[in-house]
């Protein structure tokens, strides 16, 4: 760990200059790729075509309609191929790559934390401080030895700059941190506070697509199994989006994290348990942090949540199933079970809410058209290329199994989305006859991301590739 600090404070200049000198050489790599001229996974980045600003798919026989396949499959952006790629490809396998360019992107997140006074060394020492990995070593353990420990090869990866990925303390230890200093990219104008920024637009997305958590009551009468209210949130981490919902919606009975890194999954634990205050208010941690019994995290494969003894029993029971930032990061047949498993776990209407990365969006769009440029981002995410190629699939396939789906931007780079489960079929027998009913209504996506000229309908406020801090920022506190 002491090496790779020192790579980066004191070897800074040698990184970029054998960075540039890759790069440089990269360029005429990149000369002989063809133009691609519609990058994007579906018809609306195209601007020269035309489109309307809320469009609505009807599915048939549990799928998207052949309409709607065939508009979006037309013009979607063929795998990237070819020899020009295959170099590119074999340089983002090749030890000197490793060695320069993924360190380099790992330092230049910590700089933008740095830079908008986001106490990434600090924060950091003080949950290392606050940690006994003795203690966390036998915890490890134990889970090694339950079935649900089995880890997925493809979770075995190198991931954002980390060798074995989520799987080490380091991760654990810096995954809160490095998501506020994503937020101050994401939202430079409020630099330390962008992280509050960030999640707040998707939170306000969510609510405007129709997420919604259910009061007590209802009409279960005095059944208290049915009037319970679950949130489970697949793919938790250490606990930042978990512990959102749980402030957020106070009505819930029990807020279930699953997530397959025992590491970001002991942080969690700890984390709660210590209690942390934000250094905005004077504190050692990065956020504010509120005991809540009502939260569990667990270690264990979102897929596969019949294997944890704590959700056992559960089929059916879910009120929400939350995966914010958690697709980009599988391969689609993973990502399917995923999908696939949230559903088995919703109640009838319930709902699953999904935050991701937009490649439709023109920003992440250009980024893709540039091939080195993609490349280097994907030298940190693995299956970037296999999400942005599958998400349109993905988004259909969940159409299917859904009553009503609801897609909006979020931020300028981002979508936020609300899948609402059918009804029982008892429900929906004695709603058949009345097709203005909500619940009659099947299999309809309503796609609300570009308005009536085609264009995205929120402004991208990412900071610039190259960039680290903006040279204004907001410095009251964000109001969510």
């Amino acid at each position: 760990m002491i090496g790779r600090h020192l790579l980066f404070t004191n070897n800074v200049n040698t990184l970029l200059f054998f960075g540039s000198l890759l790069v440089l050489t990269a360029m005429p790599i990149v000369a002989w790729m063809p133009s691609r001229p519609c990058l994007s996974s579906s018809r609306y980045i195209c601007h020269s075509q035309n489109r309307i600003s809320t469009t609505t798919f009807r599915a048939s026989s549990g799928g998207a309609s052949a309409e709607t396949a065939a508009a979006s499959s037309s013009t979607r952006a063929p795998p990237r191929t070819g020899f020009a790629q295959t170099l590119l490809n074999f340089a983002l396998k090749s030890p000197l790559w490793k060695l320069i360019m993924v360190p380099q992107a790992r330092a230049n997140i910590v700089q933008t934390a740095e830079a908008n006074q986001i106490p990434w060394t600090a924060a950091k020492a003080w949950i290392q401080s606050q940690t006994s990995i003795a203690e966390f070593e036998a915890e490890l353990n134990r889970h090694k030895s339950t079935p649900s420990s089995s880890i997925p090869s493809y979770y075995q990866k190198s991931f954002h700059a980390y060798e074995t990925g989520n799987l080490n303390w380091e991760a654990a230890f810096e995954v809160e941190i490095a998501s506020a200093a994503v937020g101050a990219r994401n939202f430079p104008k409020y630099g330390s506070r962008g992280d509050e920024a960030f999640r707040g637009a998707f939170e306000s997305a969510l609510v405007e697509g129709g997420a919604s958590v259910p009061t007590k009551g209802g009409d279960n009468g005095g059944d208290d199994e049915k009037n319970s209210i679950l949130l489970i949130d697949f793919g938790c981490g250490t606990g930042m989006s978990t512990r959102r919902l749980a402030k957020k919606f106070p009505q819930a009975d029990s807020i279930i994290g699953v997530d397959l890194s025992p590491y970001f999954v002991s942080i969690g634990k700890k984390l709660l348990e210590l209690t942390p205050t934000s250094f905005h208010e004077g504190g050692p941690w990065v956020s504010t942090i509120e005991s809540d019994p009502r939260i569990e995290y667990l270690v264990g494969d979102a897929a596969k949540t019949s294997t944890l003894e704590s959700l056992g029993g559960i089929e059916g029971k879910a009120d929400v199933v939350n995966l914010q930032f958690v697709l980009h990061e599988l391969p689609p047949d993973a990502a399917r079970d995923m999908i696939d498993e949230a559903f088995r776990l919703l109640k009838p209407n319930g709902q699953l809410w999904i935050c991701e990365m937009d490649f439709e969006a023109p920003a992440f769009a250009a980024q893709r058209a540039n091939p080195l440029l993609f490349t280097l981002i994907r030298s940190t995410e693995p299956y970037l290329d296999d999400y942005a190629e599958s998400i349109t699939d993905l988004l259909s396939y969940i159409q299917g199994k859904s009553q009503l789906v609801t897609v909006l931007p979020a931020t300028g780079r981002h979508f936020a989305l609300v899948a609402t489960k059918g009804p029982s079929e008892d429900a929906s027998a004695s709603t058949s006859a009345s097709t203005s009913t909500a619940t009659a209504v099947q299999n309809v996506m309503q796609d609300l991301r570009f308005d009536e000229d085609g264009n995205y309908r929120v402004e991208d406020t990412h900071l610039p590739t190259f960039k680290s801090k903006s040279e204004t920022t907001i410095e009251e506190t964000v109001e969510l």
